[in-house]
């Protein structure tokens, strides 16, 4: 467990209003997905502090619009763009990168969703990934599928940038 003291010297330029809001969900979801190591946590939070601008972003700053056409995501497929559609958007503003490692498109919204919330609500409310504590699970829930705690144990730091 790290306090909000530690959360704002690891990461000096989040603002202490973002740390209150985030420091019970960063401790759960460290909890939640056995990052709890010195060196785990050190990779995850350098992460976090890296992806999310120390806090500050949970959506991308992009319009998402480069994504549109990402088969990879599955951001073409029928439920994508229908869903885009109905919130008057495309897939990849509406599937663009959220929470503190920026889950991005469709497929991974979708497997977020099911993992996290045992449902597909996140690929109808994909701001959902914006809360405090979904931007924060989400995070663990990506670290624990590309198996981030193993390469953090080995001191393959470089290896999670590249996995993320």
């Amino acid at each position: 467990m790290i306090t909000a003291q530690q959360l704002l010297a690891i990461m000096p330029n989040a603002a202490p209003a973002r740390v209150a809001n985030f420091i019970g969900p960063l401790n759960d979801t460290m909890n939640e997905f056995a990052i709890t190591t010195p060196a785990r946590q050190a990779a995850f939070l350098a992460q976090l502090a890296h992806e999310s601008g120390s806090l500050r972003y949970v959506q991308e700053i992009a319009s998402g619009s480069a994504y549109d056409n990402r088969a990879d995501l599955g951001n073409t497929k029928p439920e994508a763009i229908a869903l885009a559609e109905l919130a008057g958007t495309t897939p990849g503003k509406h599937y663009k990168g959220r929470g503190l490692i920026q889950i991005t498109g469709y497929t991974n919204y979708l497997a977020c969703s099911r993992a996290l919330c045992r449902d597909d609500s996140l690929v109808s409310n994909p701001a959902a990934l914006e809360r405090p504590d979904l931007a924060c699970r989400s995070a663990g829930w990506y670290w624990r599928i590309n198996d981030l705690n193993k390469l953090a144990d080995e001191g393959k730091f470089e290896a999670i940038t590249k996995k993320i």
